[in-house]
């Protein structure tokens, strides 16, 4: 994640809160090689602490190759830990809708079943969210990008265990 993009995933974050979505665990996983652990610090002073910035050791496993992924995607998982939505490029950039999107849908809809971890004060919130974004969805399908970019109706269906 580039400095640019963890600005504004701290700029969706506090959009998001004010909206009435609270209670968002947001990670941005640094990547391994030495020239971005050199920049950990700016990357960590592009964002609050509200965002938590892991550094990769260099002698773990990658964590994106074990999560199928790529260092600029999106992963979003529900309250129960299940991925509900995996987002790569061009999709994953924030100037554009999607990840926000994803964001409100996984929190205001059971894509992956019902979760026990559901919180019991979300309905007003999610009521006008779900709305906005179905009107907001059926005028774009984009066709997507190799087998990370998944949107509204390519559902990523995994179950994790954490």
């Amino acid at each position: 994640l580039c400095l640019l993009q963890a600005s504004r995933l701290e700029d969706l974050r506090v959009k998001l809160e004010n909206e009435g979505l609270v209670n968002i665990s947001y990670v941005v996983v640094n990547h391994q090689g030495a020239y971005s652990q050199k920049k950990f610090h700016l990357l960590k002073e592009s964002v609050s602490d509200h965002i938590t910035v892991y550094q990769q050791d260099e002698q773990q496993a990658d964590v994106w190759t074990t999560l199928n992924g790529n260092k600029d995607d999106f992963l979003i998982y529900d309250r129960c830990g299940r991925l509900v939505y995996h987002l790569g490029l061009p999709y994953s950039f924030l100037s554009f809708q999607y990840v926000e999107e994803a964001i409100k849908i996984a929190y205001c809809e059971n894509k992956c079943g019902n979760c026990s971890h559901t919180e019991p004060d979300i309905g007003n919130v999610c009521e006008n969210v779900t709305k906005k974004e179905d009107e907001k969805l059926a005028g774009i399908e984009p066709e997507p990008i190799g087998q990370h970019s998944h949107h509204h109706h390519q559902l990523h269906r995994h179950r994790h265990h954490h």
